[in-house]
Parts: C-alpha cells; structure tokens; sequence
C-alpha cells in the first residue's frame, strides 16, 4: 500500500527505521545458550573462502587479545571471550547500559575439511583467523 500523505509516510519511514537498528543492534550481539550451561553473549562473525582456506572474523571490540580462546570443535571452531566491566572496581550506578559485558562464546561452522590455523591476529577490536585447508 503507497503512502500519500506526507505525515503519514514519514510516520511510516520512521518506524521502519527505528525496527532496522533494533534488527542490527539484536543481531550484533546474541545472548545464547552455552554447552557449558550458562548464558553467553554472541558476537558477530563474517566467514571468508579462498581456494586454500578461509578467513574468519570475529568483533570483539575492547577484549584483550590475551583474553580471548579459540579451539577446533568438530565442524569449526568456537572462539571464547570474556569482556570485563571497565569499572569493576568502582561502585557506579548504571544508567544505561547497551554494551554486551561477561563471557562470549561463538560456534562458527565451517564446511567438513581438515584445517590447520595458518594465523591468528587482532586488528581494530576484531579477531583474525586464517585456516588452511589440508586436503
């Protein structure tokens, strides 16, 4: 159905909006459930293939990288993390609070191959895996 009327069609592009970055912002970071038994923040990930291997990418901004474990499961790989309160120290009242906090736990599947981690690297608050495949 076309909107004609301006107010009703800004209305309506708004809205639309504001249900696109609560779509973005649930989809950054999940809260799921963890094999281990307890709730785990999601972060996103991005999985790159090349002839050889692939690329995996994991935000995680402020994680240390020393912080974060990453292991071979069968069919991929999990990458744990656990994002501390900056402020633990401190007795502060939140007023608002938006960025995921506590442990972090992504279970990216990659298609069945043997693979080796070629490298691991930390660039701008993302994690960087590259995988060679053995076959």
């Amino acid at each position: 159905m076309r909107r004609t009327e301006p107010a009703e069609w800004m209305w309506a592009e708004a809205c639309d909006l504001i249900e696109q970055a609560e779509r973005l912002h649930r989809r950054f970071f999940r809260l799921a459930a963890s094999p281990r038994g307890r709730a785990v923040w999601e972060p996103p990930a991005d999985v790159f293939e090349s002839g050889r291997g692939w690329v995996v990418v994991v935000a995680l901004p402020g994680v240390p990288p020393e912080d974060i474990e990453v292991t071979a499961e069968s069919g991929g790989l999990v990458v744990r993390a656990l994002r501390a309160l900056p402020f633990a120290a401190a007795r502060l009242g939140v007023r608002q609070l938006e960025i995921p906090y506590g442990e972090f736990e992504r279970h990216i599947a990659l298609p069945a191959a043997r693979f080796e981690l070629a490298s691991r690297e930390y660039l701008h608050g993302c994690l960087i895996l590259r995988l060679n495949r053995l076959d």
